[in-house]
């Protein structure tokens, strides 16, 4: 593999984590799914996707559809580092004068479409890449998912449809944190032996680690990964990537950080200490 430098994406990668975690207060997000994707949208943006920056709606672009849509914090503070969206909205958060909230939507430049309500984008990402193929398009089209979202919605259905209409100009990308909502998913409702599942359903399928620059620019590079196949790539993460105070934490999935929790946690992101929380968690069942 050739040798690269990913010095900026790094760079750029710990500057989406600070917005999420300054986005973590005053009502909060979803930080811990959040921090597990940001290396994945990073990296999509940066190397991987064709988009036209001043005009973000140019049918020549590609399409990302992030499916696990409570994940949006990575993806507005990904846009705010790459100039797709002015820094300061992000201070908008949960405010009624901007439409920067809890998941994705479209009046925002560059959201493709609402998701909130999991496992529905897949089916929403395979029609878009069947018109492509249909129109003779070059366009790739990639849609994100959680690995709890699995469970939901119509994901295996867009599977076996995919690979029915060989669109292998669709990626699904799976973030694998190992985490749905309160509960690990192999204790709720095991999903390995994941990449013989996709194997199986028809897709081309690859494993990388979704924190490593590296690994992620080989498996993507290798696109489309075979032929009249779905490409599915599964991406290992860490729920809370970054923070070790709340890394594979169970009950720190949706984060409504102190004003004082925020400015620590800021300094523990550069490694200089882990904070001491106090703050509410929240649990489902």
């Amino acid at each position: 593999m050739e040798n690269k430098n990913y010095e900026e994406l790094t760079a750029t990668a710990l500057k989406v984590r600070e917005h999420i975690i300054r986005m973590s207060t005053d009502g909060g997000c979803f930080t811990g799914a959040s921090l597990s994707a940001v290396d994945l949208i990073v990296y999509l943006y940066s190397r991987f996707l064709n988009i036209n920056k001043d005009n973000l709606n140019d049918p020549d672009r590609d399409y990302l559809f992030l499916s696990k849509g409570h994940d949006v914090p990575a993806l507005y503070g990904t846009f705010a580092e790459l100039g797709l969206l002015e820094k300061e909205r992000l201070k908008n958060h949960l405010l009624l004068n901007d439409h920067i909230y809890w998941h994705p939507n479209t009046k925002i430049p560059g959201i493709e479409f609402h998701s909130g309500s999991l496992g529905h984008l897949p089916s929403v990402a395979l029609g878009v890449a069947l018109d492509l193929k249909i129109s003779g398009s070059t366009n790739k089209v990639i849609c994100i998912l959680g690995d709890g979202e699995l469970n939901e919605g119509t994901c295996w259905e867009a599977v076996l449809v995919a690979n029915a209409y060989k669109l292998d100009n669709l990626i699904f990308i799976v973030d694998r944190n190992q985490f749905q909502a309160n509960m690990r998913t192999e204790e709720l409702i095991p999903l390995e032996p994941l990449a013989d599942k996709f194997a199986a359903f028809g897709a081309a399928v690859k494993r990388v680690n979704g924190h490593s620059f590296a690994e992620l620019d080989e498996a993507l590079n290798a696109y489309p990964f075979q032929t009249g196949k779905l490409n599915v790539l599964i991406a290992d993460t860490m729920r809370g990537k970054g923070l070790p105070s709340i890394q594979e934490r169970a009950d720190r999935w949706f984060c409504n950080f102190s004003a004082g929790e925020v400015e620590q946690l800021l300094l523990e992101l550069h490694g200089e200490h882990n904070t001491t929380l106090t703050s509410e968690t929240l649990v489902v069942r």
